[in-house]
């Protein structure tokens, strides 16, 4: 959410980048904010005018009842009670107001970077950086639920029963896998420094709403019937709504942290053929990056951020690339975000494993989350990025490390986690087999 008195005095600039998000929709909403802001300023000003009237009238109804001149003192009063009646009405118009000048600036989108390419959507972000030498091996490499079933690690017919689509069972050795991954990567950013935490899997609304723009939370969230209380799609909502109506001391910052959870979301219409399995699903887990700074370090961040999922990979001998997301594709609450894709060998091309994203003081403002200045508090900067999100990155992992055999090779980094296991035995061949 933007500053009003930035938006104020910023009008065209604002209205501008609204257009290099391709929102030209939301324009209006520029003008309106504006003129509700003048509304809310005549009423304080009103209100203002009041209470200085009222307190002086109060003063000389002591001067009268001093000098024993009651009646007159009486229709002073009288006049007082009017105004606190006037004063009043104005409070709960002041209310009205604020709740419709917030409204509509939660429908603003954050200003985006000067860095950020403009597109109108995913087709045209534009690709950063390769990491690693993506090969094609000299066999074909089945789907993923295919190889996963060639060693019975999969059951999506029984999740289907039990859930329907969009869930699954990881079974045996794959969900082994799984787990080592997810084991790994908490270590990997507890060594890189980051503060590991569980979070609670369920928020109130007023931290959803804190936290992403409503498509966003219409699109993904799961609501608890009867409940002021939803499903997380991201440990980053309950991470970063832990600090909601906190004023963080200096020496506290940056806060760094890593955090595991599920995350459940709607994934709402049809995906194509390339995302069925475990790609698009409604239940996953994934461990998360967040971050809490000073709004001058927020850059430095970021890129500190998204490198530490490419070393992870690039650590799990998986190929990877930086895409860097256009204006169109960014979020409302974004000023800069990336994509990390990982290489599909069976594809040819890459997808996406990872996200990061600086919002600047875009949640901040919206859940109040300030940093104590000398002088005057100020908000703070927040950050959130993916270091991993198995069974999603399991794709990647078993399309890259596949052997000719149907062995599945373990990187070293992740032997410990697996046993000491350097590679998976098959019950059969996927390559060359098709289970019945």
């Amino acid at each position: 959410m933007l500053d009003i008195k930035f938006v104020y005095d910023n009008r065209d600039l604002v209205k501008e980048n609204i257009k290099k998000k391709f929102q030209d929709a939301k324009i209006p909403l520029v003008d309106e904010v504006c003129d509700v802001y003048d509304e809310k300023r005549k009423i304080q000003q009103a209100a203002d005018n009041l209470r200085a009237n009222r307190n002086k009238l109060s003063k000389e109804i002591g001067g009268l009842m001093a000098k024993g001149q009651k009646d007159e003192a009486e229709k002073i009063k009288e006049e007082v009670r009017k105004q606190g009646d006037e004063l009043s009405a104005l409070e709960v118009k002041e209310t009205e107001v604020e709740a419709k000048l917030v409204e509509i600036l939660m429908n603003i989108p954050n200003m985006i970077d000067p860095s950020v390419p403009i597109g109108k959507d995913d087709s045209e972000n534009v690709e950063v950086e390769k990491f690693g030498d993506p090969k094609v091996p000299p066999f074909e490499v089945p789907y993923h639920t295919d190889i996963m079933e060639s060693f019975d690690g999969v059951d999506m017919d029984a999740a289907g029963r039990v859930a329907g689509n969009g869930f699954y069972y990881l079974l045996g050795d794959i969900a082994r896998l799984h787990s080592a991954v997810l084991s790994y990567a908490r270590d990997f950013m507890i060594d890189r420094g980051f503060t590991y935490a569980i979070p609670p899997y369920m928020i109130h609304a007023d931290v959803v709403t804190g936290v992403m723009s409503f498509p966003e939370m219409d699109a993904m969230m799961y609501k608890i019937e009867g409940e002021d209380l939803y499903l997380i799609g991201t440990s980053e909502h309950s991470m970063i709504g832990k600090f909601k109506d906190q004023i963080i001391t200096k020496d506290k910052l940056p806060i760094t942290m890593t955090s595991f959870s599920p995350c459940f979301r709607k994934e709402k219409g049809s995906h194509g053929i390339e995302e069925r399995g475990v790609y698009r699903i409604h239940q996953f887990e994934k461990q998360e990056m967040i971050v809490v700074c000073e709004p001058e370090e927020s850059m430095k961040w970021y890129n500190i951020l998204w490198k530490n999922t490419v070393d992870f990979f690039r650590s799990l001998e998986i190929p990877v690339r930086q895409l860097e997301c256009c204006s169109g594709d960014l979020a409302d609450l974004k000023t800069k975000s990336c994509d990390v894709e990982a290489w599909s060998p069976r594809q040819k091309k890459y997808f996406e494993v990872g996200s990061c994203s600086n919002l600047t003081d875009a949640q901040a403002r919206r859940l109040k989350i300030r940093i104590k200045g000398e002088k005057e508090n100020y908000y703070a900067h927040t950050l959130n990025n993916t270091c991993v999100a198995p069974p999603r990155m399991l794709i990647a992992f078993l399309e890259n490390h596949l052997q000719e055999d149907g062995t599945l090779y373990i990187p070293e980094s992740l032997r410990m986690y697996m046993g000491g296991k350097d590679k998976l035995i098959p019950k059969y061949n996927s390559i060359t087999v098709k289970k019945k």
